[in-house]
């Protein structure tokens, strides 16, 4: 197998789809693989607006059907993962945040992003379930934005996945929000149909599908879909 491929991929998945790059090209020596990572709406749209994407893999459903209705994939999106919630914090907590509900603290600095982005539409449904009601400081582009803000000292606290806390290697800290409030990401993988290289494109929805991706992924934190 030979030729060229490009991913748009999650921001959330960045250091699993680093590493199954790496693990593809290795196991397909002619294949140069290449990753966009973004917000799953911003990849959505460059797609229907025409970039030269093979596979799209969202953090979640919504944004993959934007492009399915607009009939830009070339096949029915698969589940290759989950994850879940978790509120991130500087390190050492020194804003004292133990729940949801320290969240809304009178000068806490508290950044998400916009509801289109699937990590704000993930933790205003949260926060909704927990009756907890915060106005964000910014809307940051994607999720990795949020935790470089915490992880810097520029916002106190965020919503994030429970894999960019763990991605922080202590350089930030998560605090746990309870199952009963959390919701589950599902993250949709598939071709799209403007693909130049259709064969690769399935080869690596199987790759990320197959033994070697789901432990990659599980290594991440990610949970099986």
């Amino acid at each position: 197998m030979s030729g060229s491929l490009t991913v748009s991929a999650a921001s959330s998945l960045q250091g699993a789809f680093t590493d199954m790059k790496t693990a593809f090209e290795k196991a397909n020596r002619g294949v140069k693989v290449t990753v966009n990572f973004g917000a799953s709406s911003t990849l959505a749209q460059q797609i229907i607006d025409g970039a030269p994407i093979d596979v799209l893999a969202s953090a979640d459903e919504a944004n993959m059907t934007k492009v399915s209705d607009a009939k830009l994939l070339s096949d029915t999106p698969t589940l290759f993962a989950t994850n879940s919630l978790e509120i991130i914090v500087r390190k050492g907590n020194p804003s004292k945040i133990a729940s949801l509900s320290d969240i809304s603290k009178p000068r806490l600095i508290y950044v998400t992003c916009a509801p289109q982005v699937p990590i704000g539409k993930y933790s205003a449904q949260v926060l909704q379930k927990a009756g907890v009601t915060v106005t964000p400081a910014s809307l940051e582009p994607d999720v990795k934005s949020i935790v470089a803000k915490v992880t810097a000292g520029e916002a106190d606290v965020g919503i994030v996945y429970v894999t960019d806390v763990s991605a922080t290697q202590g350089t930030a800290e998560g605090v746990e929000i309870p199952a009963d409030v959390n919701v589950t990401a599902n993250y949709p993988i598939a071709a799209v149909s403007t693909s130049t290289n259709r064969a690769l494109a399935q080869a690596w929805i199987a790759f990320v599908r197959g033994t070697e991706g789901q432990a990659i992924l599980k290594r991440y934190g990610f949970g099986s879909p």
